[in-house]
């Protein structure tokens, strides 16, 4: 699934939200393909791709997204992964469509990338009009 997600070998990702409900094959294959760990907000690193685990009331995905800008190259995606409907902490996919334009953002596609887990690819409004 991560190949889906267009992340490739020699990648860096940030991972925000990761916690024991958070699908470990997934991140297993992202680091299997990457080569790489994922870095948290610490690093001082600019990176390929922004992964964000989100669940119902993680608070402001706004805020959230505004500072994984931060650290995301000019040409990369922010991943926003929720539970899927009828799993716990299913958030509706109108608060993601909701919060990316605000953050300067633009939804391009939602994938099922575990059993639980879907994921929106959200990238700078620049990029969508190339």
């Amino acid at each position: 699934m991560p190949t889906r997600m267009g992340m490739k070998k020699g990648d860096l990702i940030l991972e925000v939200g990761c916690d024991e409900s958070s699908d470990a094959g997934l991140r297993e294959q992202i680091r299997a393909i990457t080569g790489n760990d994922f870095l948290t907000n610490n690093s001082q690193e600019v990176v390929d791709a922004v992964i964000i685990w989100w669940r119902d009331g993680d608070g402001d995905l706004v805020d959230e997204l505004m500072d994984s800008l931060t650290y995301l190259s000019e040409r990369g995606a922010v991943w926003v992964l929720t539970p899927k409907v009828g799993r716990y902490g299913h958030v509706e996919p109108s608060e993601i469509q909701d919060a990316a334009p605000i953050a300067g953002l633009s939804q391009t596609s939602t994938l099922s990338v575990a059993p639980d887990w879907s994921a929106s690819c959200l990238v700078a409004r620049k990029l969508i009009k190339r």
